[in-house]
């Protein structure tokens, strides 16, 4: 008689992986979200890998005036696991930042895991922003070129998203790097309560709540699905940054870097420590924490004055290329 079918892991009524290994998804998000859309953003979809089926989405603003638009990227978040450009919750949160930026926004999709497990994010990510970087010669997408300020590119990714864009900044942080990009130039990183790991609990790990948006059994459930299988623990470098066999940042020629840490979110200690350690290497980096403020505050309520003031912070971030900061700031939720 065969066993019977059962769910082994289910991550925010979105995925489930059952015992005899098969993978559902559904394509709808967990939650009701109205998109609100008021026209003053145009946006559309294209593809930047057809062997892989992945798309982006493009948004600019209506009324532009007559200059070029610095481009924002947005990797979503989801633990590696979940996920979409075209949930409502990415929709809001992008048409805000290209109204609020004055910005050519671009929000790609990724693989996801367990299907797909790491490095297949941060590959896909990669092959976005060359994607981006490739509309700037002849042929590129016109909808895209005629808007978009090449020299001023700047990555940001929420949770899961975040660690992409840490793992972006490694990726093109040299000469070399740079050079497969231009001639588009990423002018600075942004990470939203970045998804880092580690085996050993942190304080703000061991004190989460049960009933938090991201607890330690979902956090820990995310990695498990989404590191590579074989016994890869937490401490691995596509988790942990300074793990036992992560690659040394020390000689990574970051651009300046904004880590947005939530007082009241379990990844704030790892977030806060890897914003000190590349202080204290020389980087260009600071952090902002909002306290009193959960994990992805500012996309389950993007209109929130806590988001209102993230906004604010990103768009001074931006208007200054990423100067003007440095160390801790608070800022009550």
């Amino acid at each position: 008689m065969a066993a019977e079918r059962v769910v082994v892991d289910e991550c925010r009524g979105v995925l489930f992986v059952y015992s005899d290994g098969a993978v559902e998804r559904r394509a709808a998000p967990g939650f009701a979200t109205p998109v609100r859309d008021d026209g003053s953003v145009e946006w559309k979809d294209a593809v930047f890998d057809a062997a892989r089926g992945l798309g982006v989405r493009l948004y600019r603003p209506r009324e532009r005036g007559g200059g070029r638009l610095p481009v924002f990227f947005y990797y979503h978040g989801g633990g590696f696991c979940i996920g979409s450009r075209t949930w409502p919750n990415c929709q809001n949160y992008c048409l805000r930042l290209a109204a609020e930026l004055g910005a050519v926004v671009v929000a790609p999709d990724y693989r996801l895991a367990p299907e797909h497990r790491l490095p297949a994010a941060f590959e896909d990510a990669e092959n976005a922003l060359l994607w981006l970087a490739s509309q700037a010669r002849p042929g590129g997408d016109t909808w895209v070129a005629e808007a978009a300020d090449f020299g001023r590119v700047f990555v940001s990714g929420d949770s899961a998203g975040g660690t992409i864009a840490h793992h972006l900044a490694v990726r093109f942080g040299s000469a070399s790097g740079r050079a497969e990009l231009a001639p588009a130039r990423v002018a600075g990183y942004v990470q939203l309560m970045p998804f880092f790991g580690g085996v050993e609990r942190t304080p703000s790990e061991a004190a989460c709540p049960d009933d938090a948006f991201l607890n330690r059994d979902l956090n820990d459930r995310y990695w498990r699905l989404s590191l590579p299988a074989g016994g890869a623990t937490a401490d691995h470098p596509f988790s942990n940054p300074f793990g036992p066999a992560s690659p040394d940042l020390a000689a990574v020629e970051f651009a300046p870097t904004l880590v947005v840490v939530g007082g009241r979110d379990l990844l704030r200690d790892r977030a806060l420590d890897y914003a000190a350690r590349l202080a204290a290497m020389g980087k260009p980096v600071e952090a902002l924490e909002f306290e009193g403020q959960q994990h992805g505050f500012f996309t389950i309520d993007p209109w929130s004055a806590a988001s209102g003031d993230l906004m604010r912070a990103v768009k001074r971030f931006v208007d200054t290329d990423g100067g003007g900061g440095g160390g801790v700031a608070r800022l009550d939720g």
